[in-house]
């Protein structure tokens, strides 16, 4: 385990182990479930909170316990409300992630390893590699950045998710069974861990599934993606049951580099390989980074879509969000030790809670 507090981490933890927990201080199990309603359900960052335990048990708990291990470093807002978390772990590593207000629903982008070891080239967080988060440090991020009790959460922030597969699907569950979110408004998205994702198959949970592809075949995707990864024909094979298992259709997601990766005939490519393929495309103009890439222009953009779904196949530009806060895709990253240095901690409780 990468904590190095020697406080007891309440997030992370399901509700019978903090039934368990609250025996082993000498108290009833109820205590237990008491304080899983409170940190999952009322989304309380402060022991003093929480009104209905008795005030030597709030006074001890605070000594022995942390309810959260993230703390907040710094906060950054788009205009658009988009607020993108940089928050440091007990360890001292950091992690970054990201709210997205909607009208009438909310997104939080999170993320599962702090930096990320595949190396796309176009992304930020491939710059360095720490670790994989502790699934109390997944869920540690939604429980600091939701506004409303059922958020849709998508696992596209820093790192692969399923190269952190008893994490993540911890974090799943403890999302699921504790903080009451619908296991469909849950997204997981992955570089093509064809393992990973025929063993996310087999739980029989109905999480969406996202695969980033950015190319129509495997010359080209390897140059983009250095990792070692399956051919794209078995990459698609581990996608189709993913499929038959769930019924979730698949998304692939598809970064447009300008020159790269945009032409007419990658479109085509792109529609021949997905053909009668139960899924979705979600088109991502690059968003800017330290990569020496172009961004296609709108005209470019939506030519590729328009010859995609001309040819059958369900397409959309994803609506930017973030980018001026280096919150959107493919901008998040590991924040080293001299970098937060300089930056006063930001409050782990929220006004009110």
């Amino acid at each position: 385990m990468a904590e190095t507090t020697t406080q007891t981490v309440l997030v992370g933890k399901t509700t019978q182990e903090l039934e368990t927990f609250a025996e082993s201080l000498g108290e009833p199990r109820y205590r237990g479930r008491q304080l899983a309603h409170w940190i999952y359900r009322k989304g309380v960052l402060t022991f003093d909170a929480m009104t209905d335990l008795p005030k030597a048990l709030r006074q001890r708990l605070g000594e022995i316990a942390l309810i959260n291990p993230l703390q907040v470093v710094d906060v950054k807002v788009a205009s658009d409300g988009t607020t993108k978390y940089l928050a440091q772990l007990p360890d001292g590593e950091t992690v970054e992630f990201v709210f997205i207000p909607h009208s009438d629903w909310e997104t939080i982008c999170v993320s599962t390893q702090a930096g990320c070891p595949i190396g796309c080239r176009f992304c930020a967080s491939g710059e360095s590699f720490a670790r994989n988060l502790m699934a109390g440090e997944i869920v540690g991020q939604v429980l600091l950045a939701r506004r409303r009790e059922t958020p849709n959460i998508v696992f596209m922030g820093m790192g692969e998710p399923l190269l952190n597969f008893d994490n993540l699907v911890k974090a799943l569950r403890l999302l699921n069974k504790e903080v009451g979110i619908g296991a469909r408004r849950m997204t997981v998205s992955t570089v093509g861990i064809v393992q990973g994702i025929r063993k996310l198959a087999q739980l029989g949970m109905q999480v969406n599934l996202a695969v980033s592809l950015h190319a129509p075949d495997d010359e080209l995707r390897r140059r983009l993606i250095p990792a070692k990864l399956p051919p794209i024909k078995e990459l698609l094979q581990a996608c189709w049951e993913y499929f038959q298992a769930t019924k979730r259709r698949i998304s692939f997601e598809y970064v447009l580099l300008k020159g790269v990766n945009d032409r007419p005939e990658h479109a085509v490519e792109l529609a021949r390989l997905l053909r009668d393929f139960p899924c979705h495309v979600n088109l991502i103009p690059y968003n800017p980074t330290v990569a020496e890439f172009e961004r296609p222009s709108e005209a470019e953009v939506e030519q590729f879509r328009r010859l995609l779904t001309q040819q059958g196949i369900a397409a959309t530009v994803r609506h930017e969000r973030g980018t001026e806060v280096q919150g959107a895709c493919g901008q998040l990253r590991r924040h080293l030790r001299w970098e937060i240095s300089d930056l006063d901690a930001a409050p782990t409780a929220a006004e009110g809670r």
